[in-house]
């Protein structure tokens, strides 16, 4: 069998930053530590900062008065941080540079008046953060049906933003249904998804067509390592979301001789060794790595914990 090690992988700088950011509050204040939510979507890494003494809770009623908080790598909205200081919590803010970029164009369009349509995905932390920024000016869209039914008071003052994890083709699909329909709607300055989903859905589009079967090491909750799963799925290949190598069915693999393996932005790449070393057990394997785009982005922690 021939693995095809798809590079970018793994990690981002949000990613490493957020991780970081506990750590640093670990050994820096002690156990335990509060995490408003799960600081990145994967469960191994959530774990694993849990035995080391970080508490990950969904709200504030068990975080005691003048605790460490974490915020995620996802952002919040302003309501969060008026609970925190309600509490006299000790805020160290986790939320990504380029999450707070789309957090600042949010609030910039809403101090202008404008509607703010936000390309997103229902339910995802990311976009409930969003969201939170200027509640009465944002409406959520997550397909080009939702804009066809979309309505709006006044067309000339909209503009667009979007998650930052979302499928770089779906995105465009919907951002053009918006430009039909509303030819004076405003667009960011940059866009909105991040560097580390463009450049791991890149390496799927053009890595997948060398491939019998497409491995993305990733957990469900995570919206950018789901999107490589579909990417692949659309292209045609069999494609499945694997939390670790435990996931895998045997069956899969039968008739395969060549596998790309790739890894959402939030996965620690002792994962992605684990699938080569099972899929090495099973048969003489050989590993390519395929390097496509030279990641060198980097995040400076929270002056806080700096």
């Amino acid at each position: 069998m021939n693995i095809i090690l798809a590079k970018p992988r793994g990690f981002c700088a949000g990613v490493e930053r957020a991780i970081k950011c506990v750590e640093r509050a670990l050994e820096r204040y002690g156990a335990p530590v509060y995490v408003l939510n799960n600081i990145v979507h994967n469960q191994h890494v959530v774990d694993d900062l849990r035995a080391q003494g970080a508490v990950f809770v969904k709200n504030f009623d068990t975080v005691p008065e003048g605790a460490h908080l974490l915020f995620s790598a996802h952002g919040v909205g302003p309501d969060r941080w008026e609970n925190a200081q309600r509490l006299n919590l000790e805020v160290i803010d986790a939320t990504c540079p380029l999450v707070e970029k789309v957090h600042n164009e949010a609030r910039r369009f809403a101090k202008r008046g404008y509607t703010i349509i936000l390309v997103g995905e229902h339910g995802h932390d990311e976009t409930i953060g969003t969201m939170g920024q200027a509640p009465d000016h944002i409406k959520l869209v997550t397909s080009v049906e939702d804009v066809e039914q979309l309505e709006v008071a006044d067309p000339d003052n909209l503009s667009y933003i979007t998650q930052t994890t979302l499928s770089v083709d779906d995105c465009e699909v919907i951002i053009r249904a918006l430009k039909a329909k509303f030819p004076n709607i405003q667009q960011p300055p940059t866009e909105d998804i991040c560097y580390a989903t463009t450049n791991r859905q890149h390496a799927v589009r053009a890595l997948a067509p060398e491939a019998d079967l497409v491995l993305v090491v990733g957990d469900t909750e995570s919206a950018n390592s789901t999107r490589l799963k579909d990417i692949a799925r659309g292209m045609g290949k069999p494609a499945y979301l694997i939390l670790d190598a435990s996931m895998i069915d045997p069956q899969w693999l039968e008739g395969v001789e060549s596998v790309l393996l790739t890894s959402g932005a939030s996965v620690p790449d002792q994962h992605v060794q684990g699938v080569i070393a099972y899929l090495q057990s099973r048969e003489p394997s050989t590993v390519t790595e395929r390097d496509l785009v030279d990641e060198d982005v980097f995040f400076r922690l929270p002056p806080v914990i700096a």
